[in-house]
């Protein structure tokens, strides 16, 4: 899904980059592990200081979900923050699949005893506190959730936080 989206996103702009990649929701359709049925990449081009946001879904759902590639229009970026920076793609070595198993395998004795809690957030970014970008997999919500930081680069768990 991010190659199918990162190829009409570089037509746009050639200094290309991406800043964060989400999973999404299509209606009737589940998403397990790492695969999702739809995902919305946000790329972003310094020397436009644009910003635009692709989404990819496995099928259509209503109007407002289309199967393939959907492209949106730009947006002012003002440039890289501490909360979020863009990354290259070389530094995605560990892909949504890899990210999920190594963060399930992390929260495995919080998910036993958690079981009604659902991912609802897997999201990959930059910050500058991590030295690479993460996966970031959020299982039920920030007061009562775990949330695992996966390294897109290395693959290793970087930090979790969960009770």
């Amino acid at each position: 899904a991010y190659y199918a989206m990162y190829k009409p996103a570089r037509a746009w702009a050639t200094d290309l980059l991406p800043l964060s990649l989400t999973r999404g929701d299509v209606p009737g359709m589940e998403n397990q592990g790492g695969k999702a049925a739809m995902w919305i990449a946000v790329f972003v081009s310094p020397s436009l200081r644009q910003a635009r946001t692709l989404t990819w879904a496995a099928a259509d759902s209503g109007s407002e979900i289309h199967k393939g590639v959907s492209i949106g229009g730009s947006q002012v970026w003002s440039g890289a923050t501490a909360q979020s920076q863009p990354f290259q793609n070389t530094q995605i070595l560990v892909d949504s699949e890899a990210a999920y198993k190594t963060a399930a395998a992390d929260a495995d004795a919080w998910l036993k005893k958690n079981p009604d809690k659902k991912l609802n957030v897997f999201t990959l970014v930059s910050a500058s506190r991590f030295p690479a970008p993460v996966w970031y997999l959020q299982w039920g919500d920030k007061k009562s959730g775990y949330a695992a930081f996966v390294n897109a680069t290395t693959g290793d768990v970087v930090k979790t936080k969960g009770k």
